[in-house]
């Protein structure tokens, strides 16, 4: 029996040495070796490609006196890339690289390579050499992942951008206005009133508004006042009582030309609005102090009773200011009807120079053609000097490329928050994202922050990205929500463009939707470079 004990035990030892013996032998091995990466499919992050790469050797695998260099490669179409190698040594090695015991261990190590354009089809492998004294022995190559994932560089990176407003007014509100004047006390109105200029000038305005079929009353107001001088319940009941005498003149200043609108009529009262005005508008030496006056005291009768009390500037507002405030105001509210859609665009091929500032505006967002809308803004710049039409203009030259003449446009404009915001976007497209962050941060708007969430997603701050972007729809939310997991808004994207379909086909793929996948594919790979994409890109691996 102790025979038999000590032939097994020599036996087991004999293969211990065997599996020991020899570089050789660790080559012969290397398909015990067994090898995991994390994660399993490469991805590009911010242009990097980071995993963690976990071997373990069995027991009796590592010869206790051996050397083995590990070099993890990247294998793609352009070529290759080799980190610089892993250094390992058995138990007996006096050396300094960490040492794997025949006992056997699991070694876990980073690898990391820089992205460079074809990596998308690619595989990290790690390539081993065992040098035991004078012996150099290669060890099979062993497959880690496959690779890159590059979904994130789908993101447009062109930036949004904001035309400052035209400010144009389809309907533009008007006033015509006429008054009549009363004298001290009396709620009559005179004979001589009706035939003032002031009431012939509206009347004359009334034709013209009648006249002209742009033009439209929409209501007329009656108003009003007294003078703020005296007993403020007096004046009170003799503005009531202009108003009712003002009403039945303006019956007879509007007979031949009648309102077809609504007629208000109000009693103001004392008119402390309209002395202010006047004064503010007078040459008058004290005007600072009645103005100051004015704002000091809210109680009609203080007010009234502060002013008085300047003799000699009294006398003045008696005589040239308080007569004018006992009147009786007749106003129509006019619209009128500005140049329609199709009118601008007539407008512009035929007569442009009859266009203001802001029709010039309007129309430029009118035309198809970037061309044509440069020349249009161009023409209120020149015309009137246009601030908006500047900067709009630089906008325009960012929507067809033209980076050095929206440079230049955009010298010419204030650096406010739209300036900082196209400086950021031009950043963005010359890939100074840094820049581009800097000017985002400085423009503060809602647009640049959507702009700076670009960013987040080049420099891999997934997350960062999708809280900028929380509430928004379009493309780029709908990649920061699949970048963050959630497949759904890429997969609802309505837009029809071969990219909107593309990243469609990425959401179907993770969903496992093989008929999504193709139809989104095929709509997308009207793009020749999304086609040639999708061919290589690694979404789609287990659906070719």
């Amino acid at each position: 029996m102790k025979k038999g004990i000590k032939f097994l035990s020599a036996a087991i030892l004999g293969i211990a040495a065997v599996a020991c013996s020899s570089p050789e032998k660790m080559a012969e091995m290397a398909e015990n070796v067994t090898v995991k990466c994390n994660p399993a499919v490469l991805e590009v992050v911010a242009g990097e490609i980071d995993a963690t790469v976990s071997v373990t050797y069995p027991e009796d695998y590592f010869h206790p006196k051996a050397i083995l260099e590990v070099t993890p490669v990247i294998v793609y179409e352009g070529g290759e890339v080799k980190m610089e190698p892993y250094m390992f040594q058995g138990e007996k090695v006096q050396d300094n690289y960490q040492v794997v015991p025949s006992a056997g261990t699991t070694v876990t190590k980073k690898v990391h390579f820089a992205y460079a354009p074809g990596m998308e089809k690619c595989y990290l492998e790690l390539r081993g050499t065992v040098k035991y004294k004078a012996k150099s022995i290669d060890l099979p190559t062993k497959k880690v992942a496959d690779g890159a994932n590059t979904t994130y560089m789908l993101v447009c990176q062109k930036g949004k951008l904001d035309l400052k407003a035209d400010n144009y007014q389809e309907i533009i509100k008007q006033t015509a206005e006429g008054q009549v004047l009363y004298t001290i006390n009396n709620a009559t109105v005179r004979n001589s009133q009706l035939k003032s200029q002031s009431i012939k000038d509206f009347q004359a305005a009334l034709e013209e508004i009648k006249a002209n079929e742009r033009k439209t009353i929409t209501s007329t107001d009656v108003v009003a006042y007294a003078s703020p001088d005296g007993d403020v319940a007096l004046n009170e009941k003799l503005s009531d009582n202009r108003s009712k005498s003002a009403e039945k003149a303006f019956g007879k200043v509007t007979k031949k030309n009648p309102v077809d609108a609504p007629v208000n009529v109000k009693s103001i009262g004392e008119d402390w609005e309209g002395f202010q005005s006047l004064v503010a508008g007078s040459d008058l030496e004290d005007k600072d102090l009645i103005i100051r006056v004015l704002s000091m005291y809210s109680d009609p009768a203080v007010r009234e009773k502060e002013i008085k009390n300047m003799s000699a500037v009294y006398k003045t507002l008696a005589k040239e200011v308080l007569p004018e405030l006992r009147r009786a105001r007749f106003i129509a509210n006019v619209e009128y009807q500005n140049y329609t859609n199709e009118e601008l665009l007539s407008l512009i091929e035929e007569n442009i120079d009859v266009l203001d500032e802001t029709a010039l505006l309007r129309a430029a967002t009118l035309v198809k053609e970037n061309d044509q809308k440069v020349a249009i803004y161009k023409k209120a710049v020149e015309k009137y000097n246009s601030a908006n039409g500047q900067y709009n203009l630089a906008v325009t030259y960012l929507k067809m490329d033209k980076v050095n003449d929206a440079k230049a446009a955009l010298g010419k404009c204030a650096q406010d928050s739209d300036w900082n915001n196209a400086m950021g976007v031009i950043a963005l497209r010359e890939g100074k994202k840094d820049e581009a962050a800097k000017y985002f941060k400085a423009a503060g708007s809602e647009t640049a922050k959507e702009n700076l969430a670009v960013v987040d997603v080049l420099n891999g701050k997934y997350a960062d990205a999708a809280a900028k972007l929380a509430g928004k729809d379009g493309y780029n939310a709908a990649l920061v929500a699949l970048l963050n997991g959630n497949t759904a808004p890429a997969a609802a994207l309505k837009c029809d463009c071969p990219n909107a379909a593309y990243l469609r086909a990425v959401a179907a793929a993770r969903q496992g939707k093989a008929d999504a996948v193709k139809a989104n594919i095929e709509k997308a790979s009207k793009c020749e470079k999304l086609a040639e994409r999708a061919a290589k890109d690694i979404e789609f691996a287990q659906f070719r």
